[in-house]
């Protein structure tokens, strides 16, 4: 007797969705055809080997009640897999593939298999029942500005709708420091607050990678990649160091694959954007590129101010605002740097039992900025021209225009550009509050005056050899 599938495949949904979450009913039902119905047997149609499998592994037992439960008690079910989905020229492939027998938790009683998966999370190692998410790093502990707004707003975007945006998967790339890990633990950290029924996942690109050779160790690679594919969001950090892994790369591209194809949410870092890594498959780096890139830049002046008030407000220590504007102004490289320079002020300040003021902040930093590969800084070099010129080292930062303060502010300024790695905005800072324009200016007249006066160039020279013998 022909029976109409349609309407057998809409009462199983039905049951079905009685007994699974909406997630799991929209990734793994959704998506299956009905094909025919005759002689107690529904053929349904699924995308792919790995959903047949899937399904299986994890929902046969849910099939058979609801086959049952609307065609009678000797219901079966076979599969139509698409192994091949065609083109324009030619039709897709498919084979059938009966339903497997029961396993050996078959029921005789209840007439039902009790299908257990041979995977299950309270058999793996328990660092993957734990999302691995810092609880501070949020949303709002992470400061926003110029040089990371675009980076944030994606990532704040994602974790309203994991998933749902075309930010999937969402690539922030950026120097070491720059707050890539603080941000993509935020969208995990807020994901789990507003829907704790996802499962969300942060892990290194290293941690993953040792995984993956101890579960190839223990022949556990099909849990490996199952536990994977059962992720909603997936956070992997500095997917650069995957270059070079053949066979992780090839298990990530089977795991990344799922769980587009799903809508589950990706989110990953890097040191540099997917144009630019290195040793890993092309097809990979094409599937980076498919949601949306941001980069994380160098934090700017106001950005710095910011990080430096949130850190103190949070810590519960006043610092004054001039001892704030110094070490904004003369960390610039990145906000790791920029928060160890904190907490060793702190800790100078509270080992020594004195106040934070500015002179303690000059002497934290000589003991742990150094500049590039020299340890001259900007006060040595302004000591030194200062002497050299004899004039005031207070000259040099002053509104004085007398010709010789002008051309020993050029040369400290010259110096501090050549041997320092301070931008441009702070060399200006520590020389009366002046700005980059003034820096530039200060820099080229130098050069054109060692152009066309020797006696100038030999005292730039012979400046050069004091400050070459402090560095070495």
């Amino acid at each position: 007797m022909h029976i109409d599938c349609e309407t057998v495949w809409s009462d199983c949904l039905r049951v079905i969705k009685d007994n699974v979450a909406e997630q799991s009913f929209n990734t793994w039902f959704q998506p299956i055809v009905p094909l025919k119905c005759a002689d107690d047997v529904l053929t349904i149609q699924v995308p792919s080997q790995f959903f047949y499998e899937w399904l299986e592994e994890h929902y046969v037992h849910v099939l058979k009640k609801a086959i049952i439960a609307v065609m009678g008690p000797k219901a079966r079910l076979e599969y139509s897999v698409i192994v091949d989905r065609g083109n324009s020229k030619s039709s897709p492939l498919s084979v059938s593939l009966p339903n497997r027998t029961p396993s050996k938790n078959y029921n005789a009683n209840s007439g039902k298999d009790e299908y257990i998966s041979p995977f299950q999370l309270k058999s793996v190692d328990s660092f993957y029942q734990e999302s691995q998410l810092n609880p501070n790093n949020t949303f709002d502990s992470y400061i926003e500005g110029d040089c990371n707004r675009l980076a944030r707003s994606a990532g704040y975007a994602v974790a309203q709708k994991p998933g749902v945006t075309s930010f999937n998967p969402l690539m922030l790339y950026g120097g070491v420091g720059l707050g890539k890990t603080h941000l993509v633990q935020a969208i995990g950290n807020e994901i789990k607050n507003n829907l704790s029924d996802r499962f969300v996942l942060y892990v290194s690109s290293e941690k993953f990678t040792n995984q993956f050779i101890d579960a190839l160790r223990n022949n556990k690679a099909q849990e490996f990649q199952n536990f994977y594919m059962q992720v909603d969001i997936l956070i992997i950090d500095d997917v650069q160091f995957l270059a070079g892994k053949e066979r992780t790369q090839e298990i990530f591209f089977h795991i990344f694959n799922h769980l587009h194809q799903a809508g589950k949410q990706i989110v990953m870092t890097s040191d540099c954007p997917p144009r630019d890594l290195k040793g890993l498959q092309e097809r990979l780096l094409s599937r980076f590129k498919w949601g949306l890139t941001a980069d994380l830049q160098q934090p700017d002046y106001e950005t710095r101010v910011a990080i430096i008030q949130r850190k103190m407000q949070s810590d519960g220590i006043y610092i004054p605002e001039n001892v704030i504007e110094y070490l904004a102004y003369s960390v610039d490289t990145n906000i790791r740097e920029l928060e160890g320079v904190l907490i060793s002020l702190i800790a100078h300040a509270s080992l020594n039992r004195v106040d934070i003021d500015l002179e303690l902040a000059k002497q934290t930093l000589k003991n742990i900025v150094h500049d590039i590969e020299t340890e001259v800084g900007i006060d040595y070099i302004q000591k030194t021209v200062a002497e050299f010129f004899k004039v005031e080292v207070a000259s040099l930062k002053d509104k004085i225009r007398k010709k010789e303060i002008v051309i020993a502010r050029q040369v400290a300024m010259y110096f501090s550009k050549e041997y320092t790695n301070h931008s441009l905005k702070a060399i200006g800072y520590h020389f009366g509050g002046r700005d980059h324009s003034t820096v530039i200016h200060a820099v080229q007249s130098v050069n054109d005056m060692m152009d066309t006066n020797a006696s100038f160039k030999a005292s730039v020279e012979e400046l050069k050899k004091k400050l070459k013998m402090r560095s070495v």
